[in-house]
């Protein structure tokens, strides 16, 4: 910390070592802040939209600080522009000066505005052995973490319904995260679903932030009334042909407690067992009941993700292994989706919203999953 502060008066003048102290406390005040404001009991002073706009401002804020700090010292270790130089050896100097101090804003800048918005199609094959001859070829299609709130306009959610409207899917899917938190318009996001469109239906399971709003049961009836099928450990057979596939949903499932306590007598032997799960941390539980495949969302993909030296730098791997896309273990599989909306920070970076269409194929001998 000695030799942050330690600054030459030529390079850093007084008033930089303070202005560095005192954004490095406000930093840690936005952060701290940023967190009371999750539990604080202040909604009945303030709209739900200003307080989760404030909490992003703040985390933003702090994350601008952090990367200007460091920003600071990486240019101690550049040269200061003098006369000595040649015109274009200062000419570069001072743009790597400013790139390194305009570079987080504008890479924050991107992640909001940019790739936050720009939701597409993500086309995954999965191979099956010995998957049914009706069952090649079947197409479905995902939305999942959609929270509808103040960082997602039902105009987005209308772009991202049409967008899998369009790939004329088998069956459609939403895994969880229908809303933040409450007061999100959950029926405008309800209503917004209800436009989904599949040969076999609209089917879903309730992520965590549906435990967290309490509106579980809600989701369900309403769903249901909009012609929506919201699983909660039940299953439903769906036949193709002459071969079915076996669905089935789950609630969120917590850490705190054993995974998919009862979701194995749901297992059909001898039917394709697709299991609906918001949450993939289950997968190696799902896989040993005899789930052939498990559709889940949850981590946003990371939502924010860094590589740095060939590593994949996200907040979801300290929550699980099955971060992003396809996975397998014993002749099952997984695959976790991006999802559509944000939470906390209305930014995505590495990871761009997506609708997902899987298509299941009989996998050949020798062959493998295509992505």
């Amino acid at each position: 910390m000695q030799w942050i502060l330690r600054v030459p008066a030529r390079s850093a003048p007084h008033w930089v070592r303070w202005g560095v102290i005192a954004l490095g406390a406000l930093s840690l005040a936005a952060v701290t802040l940023a967190i009371s404001l999750r539990w604080a009991r202040v909604s009945r002073y303030f709209p739900p939209w200003w307080l989760i706009w404030g909490r992003a401002l703040l985390v933003i804020w702090s994350l601008l600080s952090v990367c200007l700090f460091v920003a600071l010292l990486i240019s101690r270790l550049l040269p200061s522009p003098s006369p000595r130089h040649s015109e274009s050896r200062r000419r570069f100097l001072t743009l790597a000066r400013t790139a390194l101090f305009a570079g987080p804003a504008a890479v924050v800048g991107y992640g909001t505005f940019i790739e936050r918005t720009g939701v597409r199609v993500r086309e995954q094959t999965i191979s099956i052995p010995g998957l049914p001859r009706d069952l090649d070829g079947l197409r479905l299609a995902q939305l999942s973490d959609i929270h509808m709130s103040p960082f997602l306009t039902p105009r987005e959610l209308d772009r991202a319904v049409s967008i899998a409207n369009e790939t004329r899917p088998h069956i459609a899917l939403v895994t969880g995260d229908l809303i933040t938190g409450p007061g999100d318009p959950l029926d405008a996001c309800l209503d917004g679903l209800a436009r989904l469109r599949a040969d076999a239906g609209v089917f879903g399971c309730l992520g965590n932030h549906e435990v967290y709003a309490r509106c579980e049961d809600y989701v369900q009836v309403r769903g249901s009334a909009l012609g929506m099928q919201f699983l909660r450990m039940e299953r439903e057979r769906l036949r193709f042909g002459n071969s079915a596939i076996n669905l089935a949903g789950v609630d969120y499932q917590p850490k705190r407690q054993p995974y998919l306590i009862g979701a194995g007598e749901m297992v059909q032997p001898g039917t394709f067992n697709i299991l609906l799960s918001h949450n993939p941390d289950v997968f190696p539980v799902a896989a040993r009941m005899g789930y052939d495949l498990t559709i889940s969302g949850h981590t946003h993909g990371g939502q924010v993700r860094i590589e740095i030296l060939r590593e994949d730098l996200n907040i979801a791997r300290f929550y699980t292994p099955f971060v992003d896309g396809l996975y397998r273990r014993a002749g099952s599989s997984v695959f976790v989706s991006r999802g559509i909306g944000t939470i906390v920070l209305p930014a995505r970076l590495g990871s761009p919203p997506e609708v997902a269409l899987l298509r299941l194929v009989a996998r050949p001998a020798g062959g493998s999953d295509l992505g």
